[in-house]
């Protein structure tokens, strides 16, 4: 059975928890997800996960990124 010490340390992590997910809607956060990966939230209706060296993987073709889509615009849908 858990102790008090350890029931409100649960409380106080499930209230911050709770605040997390009342905020608004298309404001990102980031989050290190139980396995180590970063999650962002705010995306979309579940988070985005990627290990360290897939984010830096990623991030380091942002300009190849934005290039594409630039090229691309007319084929891509835009979430309304």
């Amino acid at each position: 059975m858990a102790s008090e010490e350890e029931l409100k340390a649960e409380i106080e992590r499930l209230r911050a928890e709770n605040e997390g997910l009342k905020r608004p809607r298309g404001q990102l956060s980031l989050k290190v997800s139980e396995k180590g990966g970063l999650s962002v939230y705010g995306l979309g209706r579940f988070p985005v996960t990627l290990y360290k060296e897939q984010w830096e993987k990623l991030l380091g073709m942002a300009d190849e990124i934005r290039k594409f889509i630039r090229e691309n615009d007319q084929l891509l849908k835009k979430k309304e």
